[in-house]
């Protein structure tokens, strides 16, 4: 990896982690970012949740960015990590059990596919393959996929599904960076949703996205899938 010139896309505030790994082993980082993180304005409904998840069987967290808006909350509203006590949570991804952890809440589940198809048969085998009256609470990105409650109501749990954040294209000028893919000056650009996928081709164009001049790094077959959808070269 070492000179290796790799595009940092993901929100700026949570790209310095990868940043950091990259230059560790020798490349340059590019920081790129293509979307922000918003919190949804009224958290009405989260903020009730959270004062009675004990009538919750299980609290899962599909990202990093729900788990640091959840906890934000949680100390706005007086409230502390002590209230996940009273049920069992669940992640997707070693990123966001690891979020969790620094919290002070440690995953009961993390299964070892990014996805939530892997969650969902995860959540049911751990419950000896039902989940019938089972209430679940989800803080999601409000463009959430429908597959994780899909799948969970299919078994008969009572999925709560409640849109916390939002994901917003910034507005930047990226034409420099298309110029640098163009002229073959950058080895590789990293994928972390498939809203940073598409937020990139809009800002870079459709034409230095798919030249194949770099290799598109995905994390998740979701994200990859996305990527190739638009013509990326994975």
């Amino acid at each position: 990896m070492q000179g290796r010139r790799i595009v940092v896309t993901r929100a700026r505030e949570q790209a310095g982690g990868l940043v950091r790994a990259l230059e560790e082993r020798g490349a340059v980082a590019v920081l790129a970012p293509v979307i922000r993180i918003q919190p949804v304005e009224n958290l009405a409904v989260l903020r009730g949740a959270l004062t009675a998840l004990s009538a919750y069987r299980w609290v899962v967290f599909t990202s990093q960015n729900a788990v640091q808006i959840v906890f934000d909350r949680l100390v706005a509203w007086g409230l502390t990590p002590r209230v996940f006590a009273s049920t069992q949570v669940a992640a997707i991804g070693t990123a966001t059990a690891e979020a969790l952890t620094v919290k002070g809440v440690v995953p009961a589940l993390v299964p070892p596919e990014f996805v939530a198809e892997a969650l969902a048969e995860a959540l049911i085998q751990h419950s000896r393959g039902s989940l019938v009256g089972a209430r679940v609470l989800i803080p999601s990105a409000e463009d959430a996929r429908e597959a994780l409650a899909a799948a969970l109501r299919q078994h008969g749990a009572e999925v709560q599904a409640i849109a916390v954040y939002r994901t917003v294209p910034v507005e930047t000028d990226l034409s420099r960076l298309a110029s640098d893919i163009t002229l073959g000056r950058i080895d590789a650009v990293t994928f972390t949703s498939s809203s940073t996928v598409r937020s990139f081709v809009d800002l870079v164009g459709l034409p230095a996205a798919t030249s194949g001049r770099f290799v598109a790094a995905t994390i998740g077959p979701v994200t990859a899938g996305t990527a190739r959808d638009l013509g990326l070269r994975d």
